[in-house]
């Protein structure tokens, strides 16, 4: 399931928003305990930088990867103000959305799972963003919270990005054992997933509201919690969620599946 265009063109702005809204009044030199070699300042640059670079890639139809770095501006502002990392941030998530929103879903375009079109790169900036967001939240004690459609969508994304094994792990990564299978459960939101293993692939799909298909483990709670779990944003002991069967196999796919 992906959702609309413009939803996705939104979303990074409203992401964008809510990650600004976490440093505001922040110690920018914190570190951030799930991305223990960035500080919070680190945290924004590398988020603004995607955003940016994502731009240039759409901007100029690239047909093959460049370097982030060749992006004028991506490495951030000069100094420390934090109301001109503010500002930076701000600006960079407009330009990415208007963009995206000029040119629509279809342009052609490099992604790093081959060819694809603008409409990659505005789901995958939705997602990048939300995701940092979880860091950020947790580095500063904010609240976390996710719009269903867009925090089920984030899963989506992620199963179908794994599923180019070069993308973040080599070809023989172990995943789990034949027959291991998980499932995932957003008892606020219904909405669910069932994942099937081989030993270094995987087969996923969204599973049938009000269904309780059996699986070799399975992870309960909110939407918000669950997509923190799974994206290794919150521990496996943490309260709100709830792990049924083999935990050892839910271990096992989130240490092969990190980035």
């Amino acid at each position: 399931m992906t959702l609309d265009h413009a939803t996705y063109c939104d979303q990074i702005l409203r992401q964008s928003e809510e990650l600004r809204s976490h440093l505001a009044g922040a110690d920018l030199t914190a570190a951030v305990p799930t991305c223990p070699d960035w500080t919070l300042r680190q945290l924004a640059v590398h988020v603004g930088g995607a955003q940016r670079w994502a731009t240039e890639i759409v901007r100029t139809e690239a047909v093959a990867p460049f370097s982030p770095d060749k992006v004028p501006g991506a490495g951030g502002p000069e100094g420390d103000d934090p109301a001109a990392l503010d500002a930076w941030l701000a600006e960079g998530a407009e330009n990415c959305a208007a963009l995206l929103r000029e040119v629509g879903p279809d342009r052609p375009v490099w992604s790093w799972t081959g060819p694809a079109t603008s409409a990659f790169w505005a789901r995958r900036m939705t997602h990048e963003t939300l995701v940092h967001r979880a860091d950020a939240a947790g580095a500063v004690g904010a609240a976390y919270t996710v719009p269903a459609e867009v925090g089920a969508d984030t899963l989506d994304e992620w199963l179908d990005v794994l599923t180019f094994p070069r993308v973040f792990r080599s070809d023989d990564t172990k995943l789990g054992a034949p027959g291991h299978s998980l499932h995932l459960h957003a008892k606020d939101t219904g909405a669910q997933w069932f994942i099937e293993l081989d030993d270094t692939a995987f087969t996923w799909r969204r599973a049938e509201a009000g269904t309780h298909e059996k699986a070799t483990v399975a992870l309960h709670g909110p939407l918000a919690d669950v997509l923190r779990v799974f994206y290794r944003r919150l521990p496996l002991d943490t309260p709100t969620v709830e792990i049924l069967g083999d935990g050892a196999v839910l271990d096992t796919w989130l240490t092969a599946t990190s980035f």
